[in-house]
């Protein structure tokens, strides 16, 4: 690598992160590499092929004030909060035009070895210990420039992992790319001498300019602004973390007493619901087409619901039934 400019992000907010790291790669100067450290507060993040409605629990991510945010590069979802630790490379990517993971692995791993644990590269984009994932990658490349960056689960709340990211099979379908759901561990369980997030950050970079001798960079106003202005137009937009995916099938299925099986077949393209049908054994004065209709064009969530529903009957459509039990099923 070339001489490396490396920055200490103060942030935790994934939208001004992510778009930090993308003015980094589309911005600041090519004579040198770049390496950033940061973290951020609960937040998903989306593979820019992923669909996002099939890889995250909404209800659950929603009620927890999780971030649903997308990055540049491919790849599967992936769980981030202050437990976790993120590291960005961004370089000339040379002659090639692959992809090679390992390269930009290497400092995690020997940062690991130095503090007594083995951790191995393994599969397309995992590091791990013993077999259990700690580590996924990612590789955006453009323009001759490459941006790699990895998560690191140091302390992460493992239970909200699996939660944020846990999606019933029976519930949807989707055309877009599926994560592939690992085993996990922190590192922390696994050092034989305990410390801190912080400490095993300034270990990890130690490592890195070893390496690579470099400095620190700190952004500018103008950087600052630039980020600021990608951070609302994109990062932090729905249109892009959500209305960004692939076409995709929702399915919510319930029985209600008194009223029978309703399944509500949603079809959802670009984030927004292109058709909606109803079907179940229950029993209608009015055809449910008719209500169907209503959410054309709206975002498959609560509120858009909600606002279609406000001045239906629903009994008419689905005898029996009531207007939160049909906003239950439909937002669940």
């Amino acid at each position: 690598m070339p001489e490396l400019s490396y920055l200490l992000l103060p942030s935790t907010d994934a939208a001004f992160n992510l778009a930090a790291e993308q003015h980094v790669f589309d911005a600041l100067p090519r004579d040198r590499s770049w390496c950033l450290l940061w973290q951020n507060r609960s937040a998903v993040v989306i593979g820019k092929y992923q669909n996002t409605l099939a890889e995250i629990d909404l209800p659950f991510v929603e009620k927890a004030g999780i971030q649903i945010v997308r990055r540049l590069s491919g790849g599967g979802a992936v769980y981030h909060d202050l437990g976790n630790l993120n590291f960005s490379f961004i370089t000339d990517a040379g002659d090639t035009a692959a992809l090679d993971m390992k390269l930009f692995c290497a400092p995690v791993v020997r940062t690991l070895a130095g503090l007594g644990v083995e951790a191995a590269v393994n599969g397309r984009n995992d590091i791990s210990i013993d077999g259990q994932k700690f580590s996924g990658n990612a590789q955006y490349l453009r323009g001759g420039r490459i941006l790699h960056h990895g998560t690191l689960l140091f302390d992460s709340d493992l239970t909200v992992v699996t939660r944020a990211l846990r999606v019933d099979e029976s519930k949807i379908r989707a055309k877009g790319l599926r994560s592939v759901r690992s085993r996990v561990t922190n590192i922390r369980p696994h050092l034989p001498v305990d410390i801190p997030l912080p400490v095993f950050r300034d270990r990890l970079l130690e490592s890195i300019l070893r390496e690579t001798p470099g400095s620190e960079y700190r952004f500018t106003e103008a950087d600052l602004a630039a980020i600021e202005e990608l951070r609302r137009s994109r990062y932090a937009c729905w249109d892009w973390n959500f209305g960004a995916s692939p076409p995709c099938t929702l399915l919510k299925r319930r029985r209600f007493e008194g009223c029978g099986s309703v399944e509500a077949h949603i079809d959802v393209e670009h984030g927004r619901i292109r058709s909606l049908c109803f079907r179940g054994d229950f029993f209608s004065a009015a055809e449910p087409d008719e209500l169907a209709a209503r959410f054309a064009g709206l975002r498959p969530e609560r509120e858009d619901y909600a606002a279609a529903l406000a001045d239906v009957d629903v009994s008419h459509f689905f005898l029996g039934l009531d207007r939160e039990a049909l906003l239950s099923l439909l937002s669940e």
